[in-house]
């Protein structure tokens, strides 16, 4: 079971994403070269307004995981640093294998994502290594060695809960070469957003007034710089894997998240009701001081269904060349692409479309239409019944 999110989102000046040049990140896509906004990017906003709004643990993703978490932690809580360093450089060594940074041996060679579970099963571990012998470092090797693979279920007998790499870790995954961490796979797949239309930009030239600068100084600005904006409509997309998300949520088998604890369904269906609202109110985007890149999508589409997802990108292969509402004439070009689609293939989902008032939507065959947070209600029942 799947749930697709489609979005049209415009953007006034701004710099939504920059390459590793300053410039807005871009791509060539059908006849046109295209603005571009990187999945990661998004992942990176959604999740920071997902720990604001949902009340279950998250993560750390940081190379500075054992040094300023777990390290910060059992000294707080008692531990003598030096003995604590080598306590927590055992733990780094015995969890990551291969991932110790060259220079500094409390620190990962690369950024790994933790859950805040993880984090608190690590202190526990090594302040019970601390107490139990005359060398912790000895105990601590052992029942890395003696727990190696069975991190998850002790993790569960130490009172932690399933979501062992957080709410990060069951949406968007966690990639990790190690005996003891488990490896999660995204239940979340999310698109490089991009322009239904050719990129626009221009480099905007500013300067810098010295306040202190007297009047018989010289007239000159005190700095002079230059930065790339982009104004742009973008097409967004996103695939949810429904049953991947349950097991990653509660640790059942994929294969029986429909027969989960009524609970644990309804923390599915409030993640995916926050993430649909993440998706469709949070911006991405650098220079907030001076660009301010704030906005909503005006049309959001949602589709459930057991079918084989696929994007509506497509509908813009041809890059629309604005000749009045740009706003409508992507509207219209999605709804024939979707039409066509359906004419080729048929139908198998339901869907639900919710967008500004302004907008002529009739064009959209057989969908339920109205505000979004009751379309996000009829999406959810479709998924998980009516609650």
């Amino acid at each position: 079971m799947f749930l697709q999110i489609h979005t049209l989102t415009s953007y006034h000046a701004a710099l939504l994403n920059r390459d590793d040049a300053g410039l807005a990140k871009r791509i060539p896509f059908g006849n046109a070269e295209r603005m571009r906004v990187s999945s990661q990017c998004l992942k990176k906003h959604w999740r920071d307004d997902l720990h604001r709004s949902l009340d279950l643990p998250g993560g750390i993703r940081s190379r500075m995981f054992f040094e300023r978490e777990v390290l910060r932690r059992v000294v707080e809580g008692g531990l003598d640093e030096a003995t604590a360093r080598k306590l927590v450089e055992t733990l780094l060594k015995g969890v990551v294998q291969g991932g110790q940074d060259k220079k500094n041996p409390l620190r990962l060679n690369q950024p790994i994502l933790f859950g805040k579970p993880e984090a608190d099963y690590f202190v526990q571990l090594i302040m019970e290594s601390a107490r139990e012998g005359e060398d912790p470092v000895k105990i601590l090797e052992q029942r890395l060695k003696s727990e190696k693979g069975n991190l998850r279920a002790l993790l569960k007998s130490a009172g932690q809960n399933d979501l062992y790499a957080g709410i990060e870790g069951a949406l968007f995954g966690r990639f990790v070469t190690s005996d003891i961490l488990a490896r999660s796979d995204a239940a979340v797949h999310v698109a490089h957003a991009f322009t239904v239309h050719p990129l626009t930009t221009e480099v905007d030239y500013f300067t810098v007034v010295d306040d202190l600068k007297e009047e018989h100084e010289d007239a000159g600005a005190a700095h002079a710089g230059d930065m790339e904006l982009g104004a742009g409509l973008f097409y967004g997309y996103v695939v949810v894997d429904v049953p991947l998300l349950v097991s990653n949520l509660s640790g059942c088998d994929r294969k029986e998240w429909k027969t989960q604890p009524q609970e644990t369904l309804e923390d599915a269906r409030n993640v995916l009701a926050r993430l649909i609202d993440a998706i469709t109110t949070v911006s991405p985007g650098a220079k907030l001081g001076s660009t301010a890149p704030y906005a909503r999508a005006a049309c959001v589409l949602l589709e459930t269904g057991s079918a084989q997802p696929r994007t509506l990108a497509n509908a813009y292969l041809k890059a629309i060349r604005p000749t009045g509402d740009l706003m409508q004439q992507s509207v219209d070009a999605l709804s024939q692409h979707l039409n066509a689609i359906d004419a080729m293939y048929g139908r198998e989902e339901q869907r639900f479309l919710s967008a500004i008032s302004s907008l002529d939507i009739t064009a959209f065959k057989d969908v339920e239409f109205g505000p979004l947070k009751y379309m996000v209600g009829k999406a959810m029942n479709s998924l998980f019944g009516a609650n």
